[in-house]
């Protein structure tokens, strides 16, 4: 009985083992996923005042742009909601960042709840940004229509 034992479990073993090493036969030679579709899209979600964070989520997005694989397929929009707010503040460090990534294409949204809850005046956000309703009904929508959703 303990041979057929030792058996099983050694056929197990081999199981979980073998797939193991065959992904480990040449890791020089992957290169990561193939980007078959013609049109991929990413929501971007932000909703921190960090500026490590704001500032990681900005290069984020740009990195996925600049992506070989998916240049000029990838449709991105930021979302910002929550303390998110402050990417889009006038008297914040990211205006030329965001200048750039919408001159890439990217939608830069705001979410309106966040504006009205927090009695911001419209005025103290940058001119060329966009607003959804809310942000997580932008990340729902988002979400169901197949969009990849990236909170960085």
């Amino acid at each position: 009985m303990k041979k057929y034992t030792f058996l099983l479990a050694a056929f197990a073993l081999m199981a979980f083992v073998k797939p193991a090493i065959a992904q480990q036969k040449d890791p020089a030679t992957f290169t990561g996923a193939e980007a078959k579709l013609k049109h991929y899209n990413a929501l971007y979600i932000l909703n921190s005042n960090d500026d490590k964070k704001i500032k990681g989520t900005l290069r984020n997005i740009d990195n996925a742009i600049e992506d070989p694989r998916l240049k000029g397929k990838l449709h991105v929009e930021l979302v910002a909601f929550g303390d998110g707010v402050a990417v889009f503040m006038k008297n914040g460090a990211y205006e030329q960042a965001l200048k750039d990534l919408q001159a890439k294409g990217v939608v830069l949204a705001q979410c309106s709840n966040t504006i009205r809850e927090r009695k911001i005046d419209k005025a103290d956000l940058f001119p060329f940004i966009s607003y959804v309703p809310s942000g997580n009904g932008e990340i729902i929508i988002r979400q169901y229509e197949g969009w990849a959703t990236v909170h960085p």
